[in-house]
């Protein structure tokens, strides 16, 4: 296994040889990543389904999703919705259980993505899971409802409000150095909304990628932002 350091991937591939293979299977796996580690970016959720496909494509069988999640909670404990990339998703991340499927994908959206502390890791293992109080318990509900009718009808700027509900609730638990700063940058550049890792360090804003001003928007914000002192970097859905 390459590199050393991929356990949670290591042990993917072994939880798949173990559920799928025949006794006595074995071989090698490298990991190639280009994603931050402990940003919240999905890197450990890439590298584990990426070694659970590698697996199941040297078996040559394809089982059904949700035996494929299982696996992937199982090897790191949570896991996000990577694999379901034709549709959106809401998913129980340390169950491996779609709660409910939109049956569209997100519409699209420009993202420019700022890392709030690049000095600090996040170890999502050791991350104390939220634990929301009866009130934001409540206010997720109409914040699903809204998220349904935004995927439905690719609505992104009601998308970007409940992305900016979720980021907000979320500052009680893992607080974003500068947030207000860059929401306030975000306003003056039509930015339709801010996002947050909800167990990592970066902050995204979001942009409608159909907007014909998006390209300039997004230009203008980079330069406010790095004029604020932070290192934006672009994204592209």
């Amino acid at each position: 296994m390459l590199p050393g350091s991929c356990d949670k991937a290591r042990r993917a591939a072994e939880l798949t040889i173990a559920r799928f293979g025949p006794p006595g299977t074995g071989g090698n796996l490298a990991i190639d990543s280009n994603i931050p580690v402990g940003r919240g970016m999905g890197s450990s959720t890439a590298d584990v389904l990426a070694s659970i496909q590698a697996v199941l494509d040297w078996l040559e069988i394809e089982p059904a999703s949700d035996e494929v999640m299982r696996v992937a909670v199982s090897a790191e404990t949570a896991c996000d919705s990577t694999l379901f990339k034709q549709q959106a998703v809401l998913f129980a991340h340390r169950d491996g259980i779609v709660m409910e499927a939109f049956r569209r994908p997100l519409p699209p959206i420009h993202l420019i993505s700022i890392d709030t502390t690049p000095e600090v890791t996040i170890d999502t293992l050791e991350y104390r899971p939220a634990r929301y109080d009866a009130l934001e318990i409540e206010t997720f509900r109409p914040l699903r409802s809204l998220l349904r009718t935004a995927i439905k009808h690719a609505d992104v700027r009601m998308l970007g409000r409940v992305a900016t509900a979720s980021a907000r609730i979320n500052e009680r638990f893992l607080p974003k150095p500068g947030l207000d700063e860059i929401e306030t940058v975000g306003s003056r550049f039509d930015a339709i909304g801010i996002q947050v890792a909800h167990s990592g360090t970066v902050v995204g804003l979001m942009f409608d990628a159909l907007d014909r001003d998006a390209s300039v928007n997004i230009n203008g914000a980079m330069d406010a932002l790095r004029h604020s002192g932070f290192e934006p970097a672009i994204f592209r859905h």
